[in-house]
């Protein structure tokens, strides 16, 4: 997209006005959408994989969940009714909720989860978002059957910055588990090792061949016709796996991260981490025949300590798929597409090194008032008295932000703060770089204990901040995709090794660089973001890996109201859920 040069004057103004008065863009963008009404009526429901039945819980009965379309400046009213036997609560993943974080959706965070018998009305304006985002249970470990996509569509008589496509597709990455995932939670908590593996990895809940006893109405089949656009919405819901994703003699051509354009670029491989989203347009060829070929995802990780479900799963792609007969034996002949390795870092470096902001003008923080340096990875807890525990030597796994392993309260931190009953239930005084320094990047400190805590950090409204997140490697180098939640930011800075707070600035991208909801801390090295506090709440962030989070990696922003009435947050709804 070109702008004339005329114009970029009137645009940095606006967008400037904008960054520094969000207030008058929530009430510019929420007055010229329509309102849409879902609801998810949260049900056990019997589904069939790799010949095992099991129940699981879904919404609507659907496994994943329906999917949600709106435009940009929409409202959505959602009312969400619990049947099951467990507490649910819904996190509307990348949606910014602004002035609206009483709909955000993590239990204890910004509410009690909804108990059975019982409902909540979300509601919230989509304002500023177009793309990919999905939504997704934020509660123990029900994520991992409960989910679904987001499509936001550009508002109306608005086009995409590129070619419109012929179709639109979304596949979200998932995990199948024959075992029930809250026993497995639960037990690797009780015993302190590393809980056991999923079972097989998905394309929209579907297995494929490659997997013993699977049948071919379980293998997902994207039929397309040649030469067309297609752009696939790519939703990673898998609960502790990052993948690599490619099709056999195909190529993507990648224009949007985490519901933020960016400028294209072509890969054959895709990279994305759990909780991470993506739209790539695939062009398809000219065939004059009928034709397959294989589609195929598996994990990356680095993890010195622990397993993990070194599976692949497989989809077809298939020209004018009405003429061909279907078989799980035809199937595995195809070619597999060659994938990186397993641990291939360097891949990975260079991936997330790719994505720049489309532009014209990125509105990145050029000064900062807040800087924080915050350590995130593995640590170990003590093993109870007369317990015997399967963590590192004798101990159990645990997880932090700053040493701290942030510990969930039994009232949620946004009803606290709003009703003035924080000193009860959190201190404010989560520390902004760590206690004690240590070679992060290096052989682990003599003491590897973590501590525990729920703190947050306070933030004054419409206050910029920079925060770099550097990995650790106690208990060996992993990624760590960090979301945030109520906030996109822009992705400045990464490296390996330690970070360097008076060299490695200087190479920072303030130009171009990258709007995300979740980004990768990499493997033995660092990612610094910044962001701008113009959103009244209460704020999670946490690994997106389900158990780094359940281990305690994970921490809390409170974002403080400003002087003006639409500057502050609104009284919660009636029917917010009690704990």
């Amino acid at each position: 997209m070109v702008v004339p040069s005329t114009f970029l004057p009137a645009i940095l103004f606006l967008s400037c006005f904008i960054c520094l008065y969000p207030d008058l863009a929530i009430a510019k963008h929420a007055a010229t959408g329509v309102t849409r009404h879902y609801k998810f009526n949260i049900r056990m429901h019997n589904v069939t994989r790799l010949c095992g039945t099991k129940s699981i819980i879904t919404v609507n009965g659907k496994f994943p969940g329906p999917r949600i379309i709106a435009r940009e400046g929409d409202r959505l009213v959602i009312k969400v009714v619990n049947h099951v036997p467990y507490n649910i609560s819904i996190h509307w993943h990348g949606i910014r909720q602004l002035r609206s974080g009483w709909a955000d959706g993590p239990a204890y965070i910004t509410q009690c989860p909804i108990q059975t018998g019982q409902s909540y009305v979300y509601n919230y304006t989509i304002i500023g978002q177009t793309g990919t985002l999905w939504y997704h249970a934020h509660v123990s470990w029900i994520r991992s059957t409960l989910y679904g996509p987001i499509v936001i569509l550009p508002r109306r008589n608005t086009s995409y910055p590129f070619v419109k496509p012929y179709k639109e597709v979304p596949i979200m990455f998932g995990e199948w588990w024959k075992a029930d995932t809250e026993a497995v939670i639960n037990q690797a908590l009780q015993t302190g090792a590393g809980p056991n593996n999923s079972d097989a990895y998905t394309f929209n809940g579907l297995p494929g061949p490659l997997y013993n006893c699977s049948t071919p109405k379980e293998t997902f089949r994207l039929n397309v016709k040649p030469g067309k656009t297609y752009m696939l919405r790519l939703i990673n819901a898998a609960l502790n796996d990052e993948l690599f994703f490619k099709i056999t003699n195909h190529t993507f051509t990648v224009v949007d991260a985490d519901a933020s354009y960016v400028k294209p670029f072509e890969t054959d491989t895709i990279y994305i981490t759990p909780g991470q989203t993506s739209n790539v347009l695939l062009k398809t060829k000219n065939l004059t025949s009928n034709a397959r070929f294989l589609m195929a995802a598996r994990p990356y990780s680095t993890a010195a300590s622990g397993t993990f479900d070194n599976t692949t799963v497989v989809g077809v792609l298939e020209y004018n798929r009405n003429t061909m007969q279907f078989s799980n034996t035809s199937i595995k002949n195809l070619p597999l597409p060659p994938l990186p390795a397993i641990n291939a870092t360097s891949y990975v470096a260079n991936w997330t090194n790719k994505f720049r902001s489309l532009g014209p003008v990125v509105n990145v923080p050029q000064t900062v008032q807040n800087r924080y340096f915050f350590t995130v990875g593995l640590g170990n807890d003590l093993c109870p008295k007369n317990q015997t525990c399967q963590g590192p030597n004798g101990t159990k796994f645990a997880a932090s932000v700053n040493n701290i392993s942030f510990s969930l309260p039994t009232t949620a931190l946004l009803q606290a703060r709003f009703f003035g009953k924080s000193n009860s239930i959190f201190s404010t005084n989560f520390p902004t770089s760590p206690l004690h320094p240590f070679n992060y990047t290096g052989p682990p400190p003599n003491n590897t204990f973590v501590s525990h805590g729920t703190k947050v950090v306070v933030l004054p409204y419409n206050t910029t901040v920079e925060l770099v997140m550097q990995g650790t490697t106690i208990f060996g180098a992993e990624n760590h995709p960090l979301h945030l939640h109520g906030f996109n930011f822009y992705v400045v800075g990464q490296g390996t090794g330690n970070f360097n707070s008076t060299t490695d600035p200087a190479n920072f991208n303030l130009v171009d660089p990258v709007e995300r909801n979740t980004v990768g801390v990499p493997s033995g090295g660092w990612v610094a973001v910044r962001f701008r506090a113009d959103n009244p709440g209460v704020w999670f962030m946490h690994c997106h890996i389900e158990i780094h989070l359940s281990w305690g990696l994970r921490m809390a922003w409170a974002v403080m109201d400003g002087k003006l009435p639409n500057q502050k947050l609104p009284p919660p709804p009636s029917d917010l859920p009690k704990c």
